[in-house]
């Protein structure tokens, strides 16, 4: 009979360690997906970040161009300057996204006084320094905006992912925590893209 007891004990044991594997199996599969989304919105804001301080190297060379044609404006060149420098303080200090992007709106504001201020000046507008800079500063705004795009839908999916069962129970462990989303405030003007018209 002890023969008989070992065999129903082994197959007895059987079932718990097929429930174990699986287990293991199913922590490891959800514990990779949160890994994944987490390093997905990680490099989608190397790429907003990439994208603003190609923004914040034009704006100086901007605010001296306009600064040979326009020099009494200097409140518009000095707000310009100050956003900037609000901006890049808060990007280079890791400042959460929302609070940087209510720092970019400031900035985008700031800059749209300083082109609004080259319409008044017509040799300044075909300073061909001028248009390039305007130019390579429309097209970054652009990027920052497909770049807010592409990170807004990497930070819904880790957050929908952190959020619902089963992968919320194991997003503590994989250091996955929701994110903050990119974004301007609705009812700000500088919510638009830069737009330079000549």
């Amino acid at each position: 009979m002890p023969v008989g007891n070992h065999t129903l004990e082994g197959r007895a044991v059987i079932p718990i360690v097929i429930v174990l594997v699986l287990l293991v199996v199913v922590f490891v599969v959800l514990y990779n997906k949160l890994v994944r989304l987490r390093n997905r919105a990680d490099e989608a804001w190397a790429q907003i970040d990439v994208q603003l301080r190609r923004r914040y190297d034009l704006i100086p060379n901007l605010v001296e161009t306009v600064k040979g044609y326009a020099a009494h404006e200097k409140t518009t060149l000095d707000a310009v300057t100050q956003a900037r420098g609000a901006a890049q303080s808060l990007s280079a200090a890791g400042a959460s996204p929302a609070n940087i992007a209510q720092a970019e709106g400031t900035l985008t504001t700031a800059l749209r006084g300083l082109l609004a201020v080259s319409e008044a000046y017509p040799d300044l507008k075909a300073n061909q320094n001028f248009m390039q800079l305007s130019e390579q500063l429309t097209t970054t705004e652009n990027q920052i905006g497909f770049a807010r795009q592409h990170y807004n839908d990497s930070v819904r999916q880790l957050n929908t992912a952190v959020e619902t069962i089963p992968t919320s129970f194991v997003a503590g462990i994989a250091r996955a925590s929701k994110r903050d989303y990119f974004e301007l405030d609705p009812t700000d003007p500088s919510r638009n893209p830069v737009q330079v018209q000549f």
